[in-house]
C-alpha cells in the first residue's frame, strides 16, 4: 500500500483573489497537504472568478515552491495545458468533466507520459475511458454530486488496492469518507479546501475543509494508513 497523497483542491475558492491564493496554499501546507490544487482553464479569462494567466501561473507555482508543497491543476483546455507545461508540473490531473466533454485533450495529456490522475464522477462507461491503469495513468473514484451524501456512494470500493481505482476525490460535507476511503487502502485522497466555509460566492466553499479539518484529515489519515498496513491478514 503506497502512503496517501492528500490534495487540498483550493480550485476557485481563492475567487480571483491572489492574495487569498497565496494563504490558502499556506495553510494548506500548515494542513499537511502533499499538494495544493488549482483549475486550469475553467472560468479563467480576465475579471472571471479563476482567471489564471502565464504571470499568475507562476506565481501560484512559486508560492507552492516556496512552502514546500507541491502544484497541481486541473487541465481543462488545450491552452491550459500550454501553460501547464509552461510551469513545469510535475503531475497532471483531469476533472470528470474533461473525461466527458474533450476526450482527446485527455489523450494529448496522456502523451505526455506524466503521472496523471482522472476522475470519473461523471463518467457512466462499461469500460475505463483510456484503457486500464497502469503506473502513469490513475482513475479516481468520484461522485459529481455538489455536496454527495452517503447514499450516493452505493458503489463505493470495499478495497482500493485491490480495485482499478487509485483513489478518491471527494465532495461530501465532511472528512468522514475520505478516512474511509483511506482505511480501504486509497493512495489519493483530494477534498475541496477553503478558509471560510459559509461563503456563498461559489458551492465549494460548503463542501470544502477548512485548515483545522483537514490537518484532522491528513493526520489521522496517515496514522489509518499505517494501520491498516499493519494488520493486514498474513497471505496464506
Amino acid at each position: 500500500m503506497k502512503k496517501p497523497l492528500f490534495v487540498a483542491e483550493i480550485g476557485m475558492n481563492y475567487e480571483a483573489n491572489i492574495d487569498l491564493a497565496h494563504e490558502l496554499i499556506r495553510q494548506a501546507q500548515y494542513s499537511g497537504a502533499d499538494v495544493a490544487k488549482f483549475q486550469l482553464g475553467w472560468r479563467s479569462e480576465p475579471g472571471e472568478i479563476n482567471f489564471i494567466d502565464m504571470e499568475r501561473g507562476q506565481l501560484l507555482k512559486s508560492w507552492c515552491d516556496e512552502f514546500e508543497i507541491e502544484f497541481m491543476a486541473s487541465i481543462i483546455t488545450e491552452e491550459a495545458l500550454d501553460l501547464a507545461q509552461s510551469l513545469g508540473m510535475e503531475r497532471y490531473k483531469i476533472a470528470s468533466r474533461t473525461v466527458v466533454d474533450n476526450p482527446e485533450l485527455c489523450r494529448a495529456i496522456l502523451a505526455l507520459g506524466k503521472e496523471t490522475f482522472i476522475s470519473l464522477g461523471m463518467w457512466d462507461g462499461a469500460e475505463f475511458p483510456f484503457g486500464p491503469p497502469n503506473e502513469k495513468l490513475h482513475y479516481i473514484y468520484c461522485k459529481s454530486n455538489y455536496p454527495t451524501y452517503a447514499p450516493d456512494l452505493t458503489d463505493f470500493p470495499a478495497t482500493f488496492s485491490e480495485s482499478q481505482y487509485a483513489g478518491y476525490s471527494d465532495h461530501t460535507l465532511s472528512i468522514a469518507a475520505c478516512l474511509v476511503a483511506v482505511s480501504r487502502g486509497a493512495s489519493y485522497i483530494e477534498k475541496h479546501f477553503t478558509l471560510n466555509r459559509s461563503s456563498q460566492s461559489i458551492r465549494d466553499h460548503t463542501l470544502s475543509a477548512t485548515p483545522d479539518e483537514f490537518l484532522l484529515l491528513t493526520r489521522y489519515g496517515r496514522e489509518i494508513a499505517q494501520f491498516t498496513q499493519a494488520l493486514k491478514p498474513p497471505t496464506q
